[in-house]
This record gives structure tokens, C-alpha cells and sequence, in this order.
């Protein structure tokens, strides 16, 4: 999961020029349903590649592992893409309902708070597995525009992503938008969750979520740091 590689500014401006207006006027957020995904694929790539920070000789490398992802997530059921554009892509987030069964926390470290727990049962957790935003693009807050975005359309009450815990960068740019680190996830280098006996290279993942709208329990805005002391974590199929 790529995110811009530093803080966003609040998408409106700041409490002295709550009117004034900014590029995101500019920006409009669609949809794109399986089919246009596909056939927009490649062009996801080079939004992806543009926006990260690959090393020289590794942008071919990294923009296949980009479409494998993609190819995965567009087979989910409930899968959806949102892109933000202007003349050109500015940004694009996907993910997909995190199945009731649970099985997208495999691999969590230690039992998932109760709160998650009851609300991916009740089919109310939305997996947002990438978020994207061209390095170029002026206006400020399109990853939290379309993160939101994204959730609202679906009704979720959860938000849930994973990011590498070696990524601080990204993990900070979360936080600051709202996301609640509870705890860590190992898995095999190649992001599967299919097997408990773990590789060598077994990386580890934190999971974060973002609560939104009634029902979220310990998890809403009346007391935000209510997961702080589950510190543990997990990742998507």
C-alpha cells in the first residue's frame, strides 16, 4: 500500500480560511466498477509506480506485484475503486467487505478486540488494501477524501488496512488522519494468509482501523484511544 510520503493539510484549509477554496475543487472522485478496473489496470500501475519511492531497477518488479494485488482484490466479492481526477489521475483507493467469518484477521498477535470482532461478524468491516496518491497532486487531503469516501458508500462502521511495520512513514500519515494502530500481524513475505507454519522472511504487518458513524462502541469519537491497550495486530486474504 502506497500513501503520499508526507501529512496531509485538513482538505478545506485552516480555521482562518475555512472558505477559501483549494485544488481539491478541482478533483472529482468516480467509481469504477470490475470490468473498468480491468481494463484501467494499466494505468493504475503507472499511477501506482509514480507514487511510490521504488529504487532505481525495482519499478517493473514492484509495478507486477501491483497488479497481482489488484487482480486479487477485484475478484473479491463486494470489491470496490474509487479514483480521484482532475486532468489526470490524482489518486485511486480499493479494498473490498471483510468476509464475517473473520478470516481476514488471520495471523493476528493475540485475540482481536471485542469491538472488531462483533463488527466483522456483523459484515460492517471494509478492507481498504490500497490507497494512492500521485506525488504531484496539489491538493491536500485526497487519500482521507477517498478513504472516507470508500467506507461511506458501503456503509461501513470499520475501516480496516494493514501496512509494514518497517513503513513508519505510512503508518504516521494514518495515524494522523484518524487510524488506530491494535497491534501486529505476521505473514509470508508474499502477503497470503494461507499457512500458521511462517517462513523465515515472514514479515510483520500492523493493523489499523478507522471507526466511523454509531456502533463502533469503544471505537468512536467519544473515546478515540479506547484500542490503545490492544496491542496487536493482522492482514487481509
Amino acid at each position: 500500500m502506497t500513501v503520499p510520503p508526507r501529512p496531509e493539510r485538513p482538505p478545506y484549509g485552516d480555521a482562518g480560511d475555512a472558505g477559501a477554496a483549494t485544488p481539491m475543487d478541482a478533483l472529482r472522485l468516480r467509481r469504477l466498477n470490475r470490468w473498468q478496473a480491468e481494463t484501467l489496470k494499466e494505468d493504475l500501475a503507472d499511477l501506482y509506480v509514480e507514487s511510490s519511492q521504488a529504487q532505481p531497477g525495482e519499478e517493473y518488479r514492484d509495478r507486477e506485484a501491483f497488479l497481482r494485488r489488484l487482480t486479487g482484490a477485484v475478484r473479491q466479492p463486494g470489491f470496490a475503486l474509487l479514483i480521484a481526477e482532475g486532468t489526470a489521475f490524482a489518486g485511486c483507493a480499493y479494498g473490498f467487505p471483510v468476509r464475517r467469518d473473520g478470516t481476514w484477521w488471520r495471523g493476528f498477535d493475540g485475540p482481536l478486540p471485542p469491538s472488531v470482532e462483533q463488527l466483522t461478524a456483523s459484515g460492517h468491516v471494509f478492507a481498504i488494501t490500497e490507497t494512492l496518491v500521485h506525488p504531484h497532486t496539489d491538493a491536500p487531503g485526497v487519500a482521507r477524501r477517498l478513504q472516507r469516501r470508500l467506507l461511506a458508500d458501503h456503509h461501513a462502521s470499520l475501516g480496516a488496512t494493514l501496512v509494514d511495520q518497517a513503513d513508519r512513514v505510512v503508518h504516521d500519515a494514518f495515524l494522523s488522519w484518524g487510524w488506530q494502530d491494535i497491534g501486529a500481524v505476521l505473514r509470508p513475505s508474499d502477503g497470503s494468509s494461507r499457512s500458521s507454519l511462517l517462513p523465515p522472511d515472514a514479515v510483520v504487518l500492523r493493523a489499523l482501523v478507522l471507526a466511523l458513524g454509531a456502533g463502533t462502541g469503544a471505537l468512536g469519537a467519544a473515546n478515540p484511544d479506547g484500542l490503545a491497550h490492544e496491542n496487536r495486530t493482522q492482514r487481509p486474504d
